[in-house]
């Protein structure tokens, strides 16, 4: 399950190696032009027109490289929150929000210096040995907000 995001981040990385790759080969043949001359006057042309546009070209693949890298991590991370968040039941239709939680204990965790409280067998807290009760103050104090995963507020209902 590919977004659309991530099929169009490819083609900035070939575009970006493409360039990178061109701007090498001007910069190759700018320096070859250059070797065979002997005064500044008579080189200054192989300058101009490869040397200088061939290092615009690797600058530029190397900005394209790393957006498209950065792109695609971040349609990846959207992709696995995706799987993470949105996740349902094959049986029911999309569109239509799941009733039950992904848990259902009645202990509620949270994890030190976090900012939410989560059942004890939520996916997010599940098997962390940091996890530690809820402190009822800070729920109370509004410092600590239900999981939107396990729903932990529909326990005290």
């Amino acid at each position: 399950m590919r977004t659309m995001r991530l099929r169009t981040v490819h083609p900035v990385l070939w575009a970006g190696w493409a360039a990178l790759a061109a701007g090498a080969v001007l910069c190759v043949l700018g320096w070859y032009g250059v070797s065979g001359e002997r005064f500044a006057e008579r080189q200054l042309p192989y300058l101009a027109s490869c040397t200088v546009p061939g290092a615009a070209l690797i600058v530029a693949g190397s900005v394209l490289i790393t957006h498209g890298r950065g792109a695609l991590a971040a349609a990846r991370v959207e992709e696995l929150y995706g799987l993470l968040v949105a996740a349902e039941p094959d049986d029911t239709e999309p569109g239509t929000t799941s009733a039950a939680p992904l848990a259902v204990s009645g202990d509620l965790l949270m994890v030190p210096g976090g900012t939410l409280w989560h059942r004890a067998d939520c996916p997010l807290v599940a098997g962390k040995a940091e996890a530690v009760p809820v402190d009822a103050k800070l729920v109370r104090g509004g410092e600590l907000s239900p999981c939107p995963i396990c729903e932990p507020a529909e326990a005290d209902d």
